[in-house]
């Protein structure tokens, strides 16, 4: 199905522009920009979850049409949290494959914008880290609103993937969600480093209390805190169905690597927009 919009982020929020506007190649610069000082602030600032993976490579696009550059998008290609992603979905070891973590265009940028600015990241992702060899992405098929039911980011089935030819692998494994009243969901992760009190807890908690909750004493049982968030309905429980995967095969080694594994039709059902990560 094609798609009438694009979807574009500013503030943390979902924008929406026409996909019938074309990008102007002369009008952008894609290169390789410090993941500290230029990704994480334009990341944290514009995306809907407010943070910033664990990167191995970062790519900015900019406008050059203004007097000076400016930054108006960002992919990351980051570590998976789970060491055996890669190996499950590209068939190669860990250390040869990494997540588009974070894929970010402002509402700025034309309609086609996405493919361009991929097709270009993944180039100087083969210059600059030739060892990797393979890409994963997801594409979270669940929207997310906030606690007063408005709208913080529409569900999407991966149509930038579709576009650029990814292998769809089908589904993660289906989860049981923690949701803060922002609509962003507290990972995982950090709700065991809560209830296991493991190093890094604390910041955990500090997420916690920013959102709103009640800060604990430091003798408080953490584990029953925690189940009294759940409790009183300020972390809501979502039952998600797993997100749709892709992997991008970047060499021959990769596509080799990958035939043993399913190729499976892409999903059409979901959102019908053009989308980013």
């Amino acid at each position: 199905m094609l798609t009438d919009r694009s979807q574009r982020w500013r503030d943390r929020r979902a924008r929406f522009i026409p996909a019938a506007t074309v990008i102007r190649p002369c009008d952008y610069a894609v290169d390789v920009i410090d993941c500290e000082r230029q990704a994480r602030p334009f990341v944290e600032a514009h995306h809907y979850a407010g943070s910033f993976p664990a990167s191995r490579l970062s790519v900015g696009l900019f406008d050059q049409t203004v007097r000076r550059p400016l930054l108006v998008g960002v992919a990351t290609f980051s570590t998976p949290m789970n060491n055996q992603v890669v190996p499950a979905h590209t068939g190669l070891p860990s250390p040869e494959g990494v997540e588009l973590g974070r894929l970010v265009l402002l509402d700025s940028v034309a309609g086609n914008g996405e493919t361009y600015f991929l097709s270009r990241a993944v180039r100087l992702l083969r210059r600059e880290k030739p060892a990797v060899l393979s890409v994963v992405s997801y594409a979270d098929p669940v929207e997310r609103r906030d606690g007063a039911g408005r709208l913080v980011k529409p569900g999407h089935v991966g149509r930038v993937y579709q576009a650029m030819s990814a292998t769809y692998r089908g589904r993660a494994r289906a989860r049981t969600l923690h949701v803060m009243p922002d609509g962003q969901v507290f990972s995982g992760r950090a709700t065991s480093k809560i209830q296991n009190r493991e190093q890094g807890y604390a910041y955990a908690v500090d997420q916690l209390v920013a959102a709103g909750a009640v800060r604990p004493d430091r003798k408080d049982d953490l584990r029953a805190w925690y189940a009294g968030l759940l409790a009183t309905g300020f972390l809501r429980r979502r039952r998600h169905p797993g997100n749709h995967v892709y992997a991008f095969s970047l060499t021959q080694a990769a596509r080799l690597a990958a035939r043993a594994l399913p190729s499976l039709p892409y999903p059409v059902d979901g959102f019908q927009f053009g989308e980013a990560a």
